[in-house]
């Protein structure tokens, strides 16, 4: 207790060197509090259910597809065949139109089983969930509400058990509430049961892959590894069973929390790891002012060792106070990690998932003091045992002079450590940097300036119809297209970087049809007339798609004996595919003319390649490869569900009013959602590697800082504890020139050698960005080249400045104070 009061009276009486050894602590623990805090809330927080360590994730995966939804015949069969779960669900995610009770809106629903609930142990906050005689074909609609919407939209009313809703234009019956937090898989608004779509034609076919996806939770005393190896058998024995649909088909089953966390996982540990490299910096920054300090408290310290202070006591004193700073650090960087944190989710948008949980709870809290603790005790240990082996005879006699060689070796070896941490950071930056410059000039290959975009999802008791959901969406096209500075307006099923991916296998005709397994695959778009010229695709051969492109070939045809899936594929008759398509499939060819055949039952329709367009990222903006991309005429073959995008020569925002009152001048029941311009699509694209970079920048920037000055106070003291020998010199002859060399020399070297580790430690370390780069490599020599440049040059300054003070000192001067 003596240690601590005495510390605190020795600290409060030198201010300023209180406020500089808090402020790079401050700023090293705070980050390094900020970045756990994600971390520790998305990646190794368990997730918001019971036992979640055993909640599991499955899906299908082919040599085509490492990730494939889930045929619902062969869920069947690995619910009635598997031994490793104690339940085992399906999930898939939708659109729904809510009317009624006010304005109509757009929710987001999950169709999901009642074992799949079952196995996450959820429970209803008012009512009920759905059971498994509910869950079946059949059985009576019903919904369960989560708690957001039930207090937003309906109140909290006490009541809504058993009270009906419309969704779609059909009715639904209320039966529970979820507790608030719970949005299973994410920011859901409402679950309803999967297993009355079971009955439908197309989730009977087992090559039809719905877009569902597996939970389930391990039986006691089962590993993940034994789980998989059990589904594996499963996965074999429908590959024997029907070679069709499941040829070379396996299954995927992984930690549920990996779903959720594995986009993120490696740029996360990444800053976690920089962070760290701040705090080492600044921590070799404070160890440098303790030395510092420690000199000018040698006769201190030699007073108390010749009054029989012993060497453990006063290296227990020096602590005491290096704990202290440290942990007042600690208090200043929690303040910045709590506006830290904030930053950080404000700029992320929806790149970090589980968001919602981030926070300064108990186990940040103590993550904090246990850094503060151990951050005291790294820089205050050196010091403190340099600063307890005073040379008591020429300290007492007032005869010592400068620094001890140990102390000034120790002292350079922290700014050459402080560089070399430094470079390597810079180095991630650096890297990113030019990643993120690549990433930005990547040619989408559709043009996103003045697009404005949203969704309609035409409710299918309303717009049961091909020829109502054409009518609708050729009406509003109509409408929108005469809006003053609108220059073209069309539909499309899948916008680029929207996600809403639909992926078909096809056959070229006059080829050997390969087996099912085999068939080549392609991403599908469903757009109108216009799309192409809308979204500033080039047109590279061939037409575009035109308003004779529709179902008017079907006239005079009895289609009365078809299913509802082969009336609506019986209209399509031509195709637009892109490049990458023509160069694979008729590389020396001419692609217009050519036919292609879609394997949907025993007689899927034949298309005409009409046109030929240019390739667009449809995914990201770094992807590479993947499937060859194809059009479908939307007057052929429409859907409920389309986007609509507007070129316009205004901004896009101001046309968001009108467009909304024409939508509801066809159907005031009509919701329009996720209305951003394609600009804003684009960057939400990037925003994670946006993110990254800035964030690293940050800290990269607070390294160099604080790099900077240890190397500046490593100098300046030099320079104060030489002033005698640097007059003796000018005396001597010496001029300006030859003292800025001395000094600015000294300084370079040890600079040099720090870049000299510091390029060692950036080869090694920066391979673990790999996963986080786009267009360069880990060892990029563009970067390697400039950021030592950049380190040398700002250390250079930093050298000069203590430099150009020693070489105006005054021989006379520096000599009769001496």
């Amino acid at each position: 207790m003596n240690d601590l009061r005495y510390a605190v009276r020795i600290l409060t009486k030198s201010p300023a060197f209180t406020a500089v050894a808090v402020l790079p602590l401050a700023l090293g623990i705070g980050a390094n509090t900020a970045i756990f805090s994600v971390v520790n809330a998305v990646l190794l927080r368990p997730l918001p259910y019971p036992e979640s360590e055993r909640l599991v994730w499955l899906s299908e995966r082919s040599p085509n597809f490492p990730t494939m939804s889930v045929s619902y015949p062969n869920f069947s069969d690995w619910r009635s065949q598997q031994q490793v779960f104690e339940e085992i669900g399906v999930y898939n995610w939708g659109n729904y139109n809510l009317t009624g009770k006010g304005q109509p809106s757009r929710l987001t629903g999950v169709r999901i089983s009642a074992d799949a609930l079952a196995a996450l142990r959820a429970r209803s906050a008012v009512g009920r969930i759905f059971s498994n005689d509910e869950d079946k074909p059949g059985a009576p609609s019903v919904v369960v509400l989560s708690h957001a919407l039930w207090r937003e939209r309906f109140g909290g009313d006490a009541n809504i058990v058993n009270q009906s809703i419309t969704l779609d234009g059909r009715p639904y019956t209320v039966i529970g509430v979820m507790p608030a937090g719970f949005a299973f898989p994410n920011r859901t608004d409402l679950w309803l049961p999967v297993g009355p779509l079971s009955s439908e034609e197309s989730w009977k076919s087992r090559g039809n892959h719905p877009g569902l996806f597996g939970v389930a939770r391990l039986k006691p005393g089962v590993t993940l590894e034994q789980a998989r190896a059990g589904m594996e058998t499963i996965a074999v024995r429908l590959d024997q069973q029907y070679p069709d649909s499941n040829k070379n088909n396996r299954i995927r089953v992984e930690p549920l929390l990996d779903d959720y966390v594995r986009n993120v996982r490696p740029a996360l540990w990444s800053l976690l790891g920089a962070v760290a490299l701040v705090l080492l910096i600044a921590c070799a920054n404070v160890a440098n002012l303790l030395l510092a300090r420690g000199a000018a408290r040698q006769k201190e310290l030699a007073v108390r060792a010749a009054l029989g202070a012993g060497r453990r006591r006063i290296v227990r004193q020096l602590l005491t106070e290096s704990v202290l700073l440290a942990v007042v650090g600690g208090v200043f960087g929690l303040l910045l990690a709590w506006g830290g944190v904030r930053l950080i989710l404000a700029m992320s948008g929806d790149a970090i998932p589980r968001a919602a949980e981030v926070g300064l709870d108990s186990v940040v809290l103590a993550f904090t003091a246990g850094v503060a603790l151990l951050t005291g005790i790294l820089f205050g240990l050196a010091p403190a045992w340099q600063a307890s082996r005073p040379e008591l005879h020429d300290t007492l006699k007032d005869t010592a002079r400068g620094t001890t060689g140990g102390r000034a070796r120790l002292r350079q070896g922290l700014v050459v450590a402080e560089v070399a941490l430094t470079l390597v950071m810079l180095a991630g930056a650096g890297l990113l940097l030019r990643s993120f410059h690549r990433l930005q000039h990547v040619n989408p290959g559709f043009s996103h300036e003045r697009v404005l975009s949203f969704r309609l999802d035409l409710p299918e008791k309303k717009y049961e119809t091909e020829d109502s959901q054409i009518g609708f969406y050729q009406s509003l096209i109509e409408r929108l297209r005469v809006l003053p500075g609108v220059q073209a307006v069309s539909v499309t099923s899948r916008l680029p970087l929207g996600g809403n991916d639909w992926q078909t296998s096809f056959v070229i005709e006059g080829r050997p049809e390969p087996p099912p397994h085999e068939r080549p695959s392609m991403e599908v778009h469903l757009v109108s007339p216009d799309y192409f010229l809308t979204m500033g695709i080039p047109l590279l051969r061939g037409r575009a798609f035109s308003d004779q492109d529709d179902r008017g070939h079907l006239r005079g045809r009895d289609l009365g004996g078809l299913s509802k899936g082969q009336h609506w594929m019986s209209g399509l008759s031509a195709i637009v595919v892109d490049e990458e398509f023509a160069r694979r499939h008729w590389p020396n060819e001419d692609a217009i003319g050519k036919r292609v055949r879609l394997p949907w039952g025993e007689k899927g329709p034949l298309l005409s390649v009409v046109g030929v367009v240019g390739r667009v990222k449809l995914d990201r903006l770094n992807e590479e490869g993947g499937f060859v991309q194809a059009y479908l005429p939307f007057l052929q073959a429409p859907s409920q569900g389309m986007a609509v995008v507007m070129k316009t020569t205004l901004a896009p925002e101001t046309l968001i009013t009108a467009a909304r009152e024409q939508v509801r001048a066809l159907d005031p029941e009509q919701p329009i959602y996720d209305l951003r311009t394609l600009a804003e699509m684009r960057d939400r694209s990037i925003a994670p590697q946006r993110l990254n970079l800035t964030l690293l920048g940050i800290f990269a920037g607070i390294g160099l800082a604080l790099a900077l000055i240890g190397l500046y106070g490593v100098l300046a003291y030099a320079v104060a504890q030489r002033r005698r020998e640097i007059g003796v010199r000018m005396a001597l002859g010496a001029q300006r020139a030859d003292v800025l060399q001395l000094v600015v020399g000294h300084g370079m070297r040890l600079v040099l050698a720090g870049l000299g580790i510091g390029l060692i430690g950036a080869l090694a370390l920066t391979r673990l960005l790999r996963a986080l780069l786009f267009g360069v490599g880990p060892t990029d020599p563009v970067t390697f080249a400039a950021t030592p440049l950049v380190l040398a040059l700002t250390a250079l300054l930093a050298c000069w400045l203590p430099a150009a003070r020693a070489s105006k000192v005054d021989p006379m001067e520096a000599l009769r104070y001496e």
